[in-house]
């Protein structure tokens, strides 16, 4: 049986999720294609259960300043990991009912097909019994964890970032192998929660950020809460009814692995060969970033799968180009989004617009502010870390940004806009700052990044002359 759609959407992730709602504001023969479970990664095993977990780590963490506060009893305070869990898994349904309540759940059988699809054409697809032919293919089948294939002899103390949510309890001692976004967001709220932790990760830098300055910054604050091993390639092996993971001269008995090693692409069962199109050394698709059409093909790619940026924000702006590309005859570039990644760990980490490693370190100037003299950081109980803006050597331009501190994910926002709009150091400090906040510390990283750009202006850069 055949069956003849506009465009077929393969994953009904955040990507596949996006583009169907454009789609559908064109036309009303589409079908959505899913094999696995509904709801996105987001809902069910990222962004938004990861971000419950470090809420009640957090909260439990701050019994360290009460005695500083003068508030009495944090001896007596206990947390209980199974409840804690369980409500992580409460929160983490509700976002999920949400996603598949205002989605998948308004889909009757002829828009929503829950199984695995394979290309045999460009425009062909074999789902099951059925084929499907669409004038244009949207794939959206998003990623997995990685485990090794020489763990599978203990794989039930293996846990992917996937697995850790349906946890109701943790072990006495646990290693954290990869200290990326979600990583090190988990490995610290476990340490936080009682467990022994050790996180170990192959670079020397962690949390998304290359600047050597702030990598080493990051590394002494969070390597004062739990040990980290970085710059060694990690071994694991079983030993008795614990496991033994080694990196360089480390070596430590945990009883499970939190395997945070990154993750690859759902394309295996796609049928990708039957396209005759280039493909990278992970079996993506070579794709236009800019249109998200793979190679002259009615066919589009976007979402986790394309391994570029695998963040939430990027994979609906991504979604938003496939589908409109789909959907009209002449396919259109478009500008991608400023890179903004944000690690939920305290201090928060982040990383705006172009990394350091990317620019000339002869035109590139740097500001910089650490965070212990910042009255409100102080104030907090958090005066940990660094902010480092690069801006144009000659004229100012604000160009990236690394950051460890408090509050981090709104100073790295407004970053990330002012990148966006193309703004100097100039036009951010002509604007106001209030006293006392987090913003102060950016305040006083951009006038050490004024400082040292050539351009000088005619007024105080505080004061913009009325025309």
């Amino acid at each position: 049986m055949e069956k003849k759609v506009d465009v077929a959407i393969i994953g009904a992730g955040t990507a596949g999720l996006t583009a169907m709602g454009y789609v559908r504001r064109y036309t009303d023969n589409f079908v959505l294609i899913n094999g696995g479970e509904l709801g996105t990664t987001c809902a069910r095993v990222g962004c938004m259960p990861s971000k419950a977990v470090i809420q009640i780590s957090e909260h439990f963490h701050l019994r360290h300043l009460f005695d500083r506060h003068a508030i009495n009893g944090s001896e007596k305070l206990h947390l209980d990991q199974v409840e804690g869990m369980e409500h992580v898994r409460d929160m983490r349904d509700t976002f999920v009912d949400r996603v598949v309540g205002n989605s998948t759940d308004n889909l009757d059988d002829e828009h929503l097909i829950e199984a695995y699809a394979q290309f045999l054409e460009p425009t062909l697809l074999a789902v099951g019994d059925l084929r499907i032919r669409a004038d244009k293919v949207i794939i959206a089948t998003g990623s997995r964890p990685i485990v090794p294939e020489a763990w599978q002899d203990f794989r039930e103390q293996v846990l992917t970032t996937d697995e850790f949510f349906e946890q109701t309890d943790f072990p006495d001692k646990m290693a954290v192998l990869g200290l990326g976004v979600i990583g090190l967001e988990i490995g610290q709220s476990l340490h936080r929660m009682g467990v022994n932790v050790v996180g170990v990760d192959l670079a020397e830098s962690i949390g998304g950020v290359n600047d050597p300055v702030a990598s080493k910054v990051i590394a002494e604050v969070i390597g004062k809460e739990f040990p980290l091993w970085l710059g060694q390639a990690a071994s694991v092996t079983q030993e008795g009814e614990q496991l033994r993971v080694t990196a360089g001269e480390n070596s430590m008995l945990v009883d499970k692995v939190l395997a945070s090693l990154g993750r690859v692409p759902n394309i295996d069962t796609l049928g990708l060969e039957n396209l005759n199109i280039q493909r990278n050394a992970q079996g993506i698709p070579d794709y236009n970033l800019h249109t998200g059409q793979i190679a002259d093909l009615p066919i589009f790619i976007a979402g986790d799968v394309t391994g570029h940026r695998p963040i939430l924000h990027e994979a609906g702006h991504e979604a938003r180009i496939a589908a409109y590309n789909a959907m009209h005859e002449n396919v259109t570039a478009f500008r991608r989004k400023t890179p903004l990644s944000i690690t939920f760990c305290d201090p928060n980490i982040a990383s705006v617009g172009t990394p350091l490693a990317e620019l000339d370190e002869e035109r590139v100037a740097i500001g910089e502010m650490r965070m212990g003299p910042v009255g409100r950081a102080l104030i907090m109980g958090k005066n940990k870390g660094i902010i480092r803006v690069y801006g144009n050597q000659v004229n100012g331009k604000i160009l990236g940004a690394s950051l460890c501190c408090v509050h981090g994910e709104n100073l790295a926002h407004l970053l990330a806009w002012a990148i966006e709009q193309e703004l100097t150091v100039f036009d951010l400090l002509a604007m106001p700052f209030y006293h006392p906040v987090i913003e102060e510390a950016l305040q006083a990283a951009l006038y050490d990044l004024m400082s040292k750009v050539e351009y000088k202006p005619d007024y105080p850069v505080e004061l913009t002359p009325v025309v």
